[in-house]
């Protein structure tokens, strides 16, 4: 089913909406969870939330042209929920590595100055992303966004892990160097 027609669903509150969502989503919103929570059932309950979630946003949002990337959003925050809340006093691993890895290059969220500038980011972002080339912007998504580990992403793409690391490196001394050329303090 076309996903203007589910989100159309949604706007009519037709209970439907959620299963077609479900159908067309399931899946691959689980898959997200679970590469979070590292748990099955755990990350059932988060595709679950999704869906509740979704229902009370929709409307006022009609993400129309990004549903997946709109329930994406929703999982992997209540995915990150989870694992606070589990978690709270020593935190996964891979959520510490990841952090690390990020705090080099993207300004500390509890900066007043980031607050304000979070669309001025967002926007630096955005287009960081789109000058990279598509396999180097996949591979920044992949790990920075879906928390995929690096063997996984070198088995997908079919690269060493080494050119994996390697490429990773070099996007986030680039996004560091292009948020500082903008501005942002490191």
């Amino acid at each position: 089913m076309d996903d203007t027609v589910i989100v159309d669903l949604y706007l009519s509150r037709d209970e439907t909406a959620i299963r077609h969502t479900t159908e067309k989503f399931g899946p691959r919103l689980r898959s997200l969870a679970y590469a979070i929570v590292q748990d099955r059932q755990t990350a059932e309950e988060c595709e679950n939330d999704t869906y509740w979630e979704a229902w009370k946003a929709i409307p006022p949002h009609e993400p129309r042209r990004y549903l997946y990337n709109f329930l994406a959003c929703i999982t992997r925050h209540l995915s990150l929920d989870v694992c606070r809340r589990r978690d709270r006093l020593k935190r996964k691993a891979f959520v510490c590595e990841l952090s690390d890895e990020m705090e080099e290059c993207i300004p500390a969220p509890d900066d007043v100055e980031c607050r304000l500038d979070e669309k001025t980011l967002a926007r630096l972002l955005n287009e960081f992303l789109a000058a990279l080339p598509p396999e180097k912007r996949n591979i920044f998504v992949r790990r920075y966004w879906y928390l995929d580990p690096v063997a996984d992403i070198a088995k997908r793409y079919s690269l060493s892990q080494s050119k994996v690391k390697t490429t990773l490196f070099r996007c986030r001394n680039q996004l560091r160097d292009r948020l500082e050329k903008e501005g942002f303090a490191l």
